[in-house]
């Protein structure tokens, strides 16, 4: 149960698009066609679910405070958090790279109409936002990461494949001249955006409710102390 709300959280609450407005300049430009939206959507998922968990891994083992102390306790004071962008986007540009090499060995018209977006995944914020994410998250086990790496992937494909399936029936359409192009695409996706934050409320109301009932018993709790206090008082002063 806790792996499916942490995939579905990562997937409608925390979506990288319509919650952090993450990878939005290939969101905007490969969203005209539902079949290049696919792909880079897919290669997307692939990146997230592969470098999420490695750069956990990184993280855990080598960059944290202490991460060392596995080579040696004289190694428990170094501290190579300084190091994390350079190894995390490292990280991701490896991955991209074989992309790249596994599309353009097997789908050629996909890598020529991805263009340089593809090679561009290794900059996309989106990629990178969920290895800093991942390490803001603080996660346990190398399962949870990779949960939520896959799951902000399919967060990210799936928000692509909305707006390029409602742009190609938006052509049809008598959008005001003004709005053509990129100010219909914004207007959609802060719509979008907007019912997505529904699902705010359906995956934190446990939350909620759990919050509220660990405050009842802490209150309880507070109320008891208290008033054992004020008769140890009294029977103090009665003496």
């Amino acid at each position: 149960m806790e792996y499916l709300e942490l995939f579905l959280k990562s997937i409608f609450i925390d979506n990288m698009v319509f919650a952090f407005f993450l990878g939005m300049c290939s969101y905007l430009a490969v969203s005209k066609k539902v079949s290049t939206a696919v792909g880079l959507g897919a290669a997307v998922i692939f990146v997230l679910a592969i470098t999420v968990p490695l750069n956990f891994l990184l993280d855990k083992y080598i960059l944290r405070e202490g991460a060392l102390v596995w080579l040696g306790p004289e190694y428990a004071d170094y501290d190579l958090s300084f190091l994390t962008f350079i190894l995390f986007i490292a990280t991701i540009a490896t991955m991209v790279q074989l992309v790249e090499i596994i599309v353009e060995k097997f789908s050629p018209s996909l890598y020529n109409s991805l263009g340089i977006f593809l090679p561009l995944i290794a900059v996309n914020c989106a990629i990178l936002g969920g290895s800093l994410f991942m390490q803001q998250k603080e996660f346990a086990t190398i399962s949870h990461a990779a949960v939520y790496g896959i799951g902000s992937g399919i967060g990210w494909f799936l928000a692509i494949l909305a707006i390029a399936a409602i742009r190609e029936k938006i052509r049809y359409s008598n959008v005001p001249a003004p709005l053509r192009g990129l100010g219909i695409t914004f207007i959609l996706t802060g719509l979008m955006a907007i019912g997505f934050m529904s699902f705010g409320g359906m995956l934190t109301g446990g939350e909620e409710e759990e919050k509220k009932e660990t405050k009842t018993v802490q209150t309880e709790k507070e109320e008891k102390t208290t008033k054992k206090v004020a008769e140890n008082t009294n029977v103090t002063i009665l003496k």
